[in-house]
């Protein structure tokens, strides 16, 4: 069966989010009939070639509909369309996969998840709040928690703050700050294509510069016309290396003569291993970096809050549109929030977690020493992931596809970027416990060297 693919690259109109608009049109494609079970799709290569967009952003459409059912992969075969039967006819897909190992970056330990605290501090936040605060929340968000934040972010990060603004998870941050910039804004490469895709479906051209092992090359941004940038300079996302010093001086250099302004992502800097980790960026510059944090990697992504640490001048314009966006965070659970923070359990928390993460982080890397000898560790000991350069030669997209077959969910460094790179995995081990971790290792080292 033949398909018009360039039907699909009408549908990818400058400022929307790519890999969105490929995975929901192949999606309803299927839904809707115009792909019928058994038709084999393009390669993700020749498919993001006749789309204009980046391999990845297919690799990442394609692996999440296998996930969901909706298309099955195997070697040798290509991607095709699966049958689903009277379930994908009702238009209910199938139960999204169970990995047998879930090695997803970034994902924290969710079974370590402080529920008894949790229920404790909503108990105890609830019988505090006065009623006036169970109407309609402040869009800045609930007062208790933005001076816990700028308690905790001023001895934990050095940051410098007066306020901040609570979110709904890094996401929402993140399009708050992207809604009151122009133009074009440069991003690290490789980087986390969610961060691309919300800045393009906001109107932003993107423009990619390269990491090396000191970080973002400072030198290549100023070379753009570029006013903003976006960056992870604590733990640069994917491959974990830290800005170096004079990077960290250039790139605020930078800002002050543009009159520019540096979102820095501190996704995940509370986690560092081996020695404290560097203040932000931010307090070299206040009134030139947005910091952005979140409890996804500490607590947990389903709670669904964040903050930002913004300059004065763009406060006001982004507490307004968070205001039109959603009317204003949970108060309850911000409640709940600071009172964990205000009584130690937050910090108790993550002293319990750095130090899960670490013995786990130790017993991956001692896996890959005895069972994948030539994959090089990347990154400093901090986060949540780890990348592992392959050796010359190796095609990580393939890697993956053949390791998915077998359930073992993993990242390719491929769908990180868009340009050329060495292959790599990304691999997530803070949900999995050290002897799960091994497991995994050996199957990798069985799959790879098949």
């Amino acid at each position: 069966m033949t398909t018009n693919w360039t039907t699909f690259r009408e549908l990818l109109l400058p400022g929307h989010q790519r890999r969105r608009g490929v995975e929901v049109e192949l999606r309803r494609a299927i839904r809707d009939g115009r792909l019928v079970p058994g038709t084999r799709l393009p390669s993700s290569r020749d498919l993001a070639a006749q789309l204009g967009v980046a391999r990845g952003t297919v690799t990442s459409a394609y692996t999440q509909l296998v996930a969901e059912g909706y298309l099955t992969t195997r070697r040798g075969s290509g991607t095709t369309v699966a049958s689903l039967g009277p379930a994908g006819a009702s238009g209910v897909p199938e139960p999204p996969r169970r990995w047998r190992y879930n090695l997803r970056p970034g994902l924290p330990a969710l079974g370590a998840f402080p529920r008894a605290e949790w229920v404790a501090a909503h108990r105890a936040a609830l019988a505090e709040l006065p009623d006036d605060d169970l109407a309609y929340p402040d869009p800045a968000g609930f007062l208790g928690l933005r001076k816990e934040i700028v308690d905790y972010l001023a001895r934990v990060r050095a940051v410098v703050a007066k306020d901040a603004v609570i979110t709904n998870g890094a996401a929402d941050g993140l399009q708050l700050t992207a809604r009151v910039l122009r133009g074009s804004i440069a991003i690290e490469q490789p980087s986390h294509v969610g961060a691309e895709d919300m800045l393009r479906s906001n109107g932003l051209e993107t423009v990619p510069i390269p990491v090396d092992d000191k970080g973002i090359r400072v030198d290549l941004l100023s070379t753009t016309d570029c006013r903003a940038v976006l960056v992870t300079a604590a733990h640069q996302f994917p491959l974990g290396v830290v800005l170096h010093p004079e990077r960290r001086r250039a790139l605020v250099e930078w800002a002050r003569e543009r009159d520019a302004l540096i979102i820095e992502d501190d996704y995940d800097a509370e986690h560092r291993y081996d020695r404290p980790a560097l203040g932000a960026l931010q307090a070299l510059a206040p009134e030139h970096v947005v910091y952005q944090g979140t409890t996804s990697k500490v607590l947990s992504p389903a709670l669904r809050l964040g903050w930002l640490v913004v300059p004065e001048r763009l406060r006001e314009g982004i507490v307004e549109r968070k205001k039109y966006n959603d009317m204003g965070t949970g108060t309850i659970p911000q409640a709940a929030l600071a009172h964990l923070m205000r009584t130690g359990g937050y910090d108790r928390h993550l002293r319990r977690t750095r130090a899960l993460y670490r013995k786990r982080r130790d017993a991956l890397l001692e896996a890959v020493a005895e069972h994948l000898p030539r994959w090089q560790p990347i990154g400093v000991a901090a986060g949540l992931h780890v990348v592992l350069r392959m050796p010359d030669g190796s095609d990580d997209l393939a890697l993956k596809s053949r390791l998915e077959e077998r359930g073992v969910h993993v990242w390719a460094l491929a769908q990180y970027t868009r340009a050329p790179m060495w292959p790599g995995l990304a691999l997530g081990y803070a949900s999995l416990s050290p002897d799960r971790l091994r497991e995994a290792v050996k199957e990798i080292a069985a799959v790879a060297v098949a």
